[in-house]
């Protein structure tokens, strides 16, 4: 029995971490790793900055929210542009370069106790136009680091690390935060980056699978391809929806912690890290996936994702909250992983990076509109305000999408039919 356990085990252990046994793969998780900490340190850090700069929290938080987001909403789409045009290790080395210099500057001025909630909005621009084009430059090169038939685990290998950061990145800022202060925390962060260009110069470049050119490489083009597509066309639409009203707890955690269980630096990360926490087991849990997952899973996921991010805003505790935000992250990184897959797996590559540019802007770029929303009902109300709707919001809006898709495929399935018995009956015999 203990054998068998051990080699079970042992199996399923190494069919999750499958893709780490490309050295290429290695090193850029491990550059990723320390990087998304620095950031996840960084973006704690900076709510709390926020929070203690102004008289108006929720608003502030919208706006530094919007002010990072807006520019992936303008230039995403170019960014994928840029991935499918030019060799993505020396586009993603440039812009990991840019992120550190932003984030020095910014330490910089808060260990100097000049920041002011201006140059938060300046460094949320600054860092949202780079990831512009980092984002999907990213997400189309993990498929050249270790090919199609890994590329499901790679990816859902890649949420894990991400997610690991995101544990260990708030707990170590709330940490940093009451015995140094923020500034030392936002340098930490632009030491990071250069974790990941060390990581991309160190790659053999013979061993990545770049994609061969052909494809037209107009942005235009990349969009009458996804038109084309409707399989892709839904998921993308629901992955709009949850993103827009549902994917906003960089804003609606920290107000959650700070104005509702009233956190103190030490434990103002900790929702941050439950939430963290679930969504890592989501990750671990898609990594035994080999194939294209079903329009039904994603759709199933977003429900369920829509019904716990509203009974999280419901919690009566810090405590209760904690368990249904982490229930919620396993949610939120299922759902998005399965209609990550769902889009990779089911695109050309010579389009992915157009294609992961559009999810990008869908699922990330949409927020600067949800955070408006999201923050003037929790401003009206309270920081559960903003958990309720977008969970309910979300809810109602995926259950539209598939039903409207529902019916879309019965008058195709129709027409069809009809057209069929027309070309029967042209073609039979005149028996008159």
């Amino acid at each position: 029995m203990g054998t068998a356990f051990r080699s079970a085990f042992h199996t399923a252990f190494s069919s999750a971490f499958r893709s780490l046994s490309v050295r290429n793969f290695r090193l850029f998780a491990a550059g990723q790793v320390l990087s998304v900490s620095g950031t996840w340190m960084m973006v704690v850090g900076q709510d709390w900055l926020v929070l203690t700069l102004t008289d108006s929290p929720g608003t502030a938080l919208a706006a530094v929210t919007a002010a990072q987001f807006t520019p992936m909403l303008l230039l995403t789409l170019y960014g994928g542009r840029l991935a499918d045009r030019h060799a993505k290790r020396p586009l993603l080395a440039w812009c990991n370069a840019a992120s550190g210099a932003g984030a020095l500057g910014l330490g910089v001025l808060v260990a100097l106790d000049a920041a002011r909630l201006w140059h938060l909005l300046l460094f949320g621009c600054w860092l949202g136009t780079v990831n512009a084009v980092e984002v999907p430059t990213r997400m189309a090169f993990v498929g050249e680091l270790v090919g199609p038939e890994l590329l499901p685990n790679a990816s859902a290998l890649s949420a894990a690390y991400f997610n690991v950061a995101r544990v260990v990145g708030p707990a170590a800022a709330g940490l940093l935060i009451a015995v140094a202060g923020v500034g030392p925390l936002m340098l930490l962060n632009a030491v990071s980056h250069v974790a990941v260009v060390v990581a991309l110069r160190r790659m053999d470049p013979a061993a990545l699978r770049p994609v061969a050119p052909g494809a037209p490489g107009r942005i235009a083009d990349g969009l009458r391809y996804v038109r084309g597509r409707p399989d892709l066309v839904v998921t993308l639409t629901l992955v709009a929806f949850v993103a827009l009203f549902g994917m906003n707890f960089p804003l609606t955690l920290p107000l959650l912690a700070k104005t509702v269980f009233h956190a103190s630096a030490g434990t103002f990360g900790l929702l941050t890290t439950a939430f963290a926490l679930g969504s890592l087991a989501g990750a671990l849990a898609t990594t035994a996936r080999r194939t294209r997952p079903s329009a039904r899973l994603v759709a199933g996921a977003a429900v369920v994702f829509g019904v716990l991010e509203a009974a999280s805003g419901r919690a009566p505790g810090y405590g209760s909250a904690a368990v249904l935000l982490a229930a919620t992250g396993c949610a939120a990184i299922v759902f998005s992983q399965a209609a990550n897959h769902r889009v990779q797996l089911g695109s050309d590559p010579r389009y992915r990076g157009r294609v992961l540019a559009l999810y990008t802007l869908i699922l990330q770029g949409s927020t600067p509109v949800g955070a408006v929303l999201i923050g003037w009902l929790t401003t009206r109300f309270d920081a559960r305000a903003g958990l309720y709707a977008g969970g309910l919001l979300s809810l109602v809006s995926v259950l539209a999408v598939v039903l409207a898709d529902r019916l879309r495929r019965r008058r195709r399935t129709a027409r069809t039919e009809r057209t069929e018995r027309e070309r029967a009956r042209r073609a039979a015999p005149d028996l008159r």
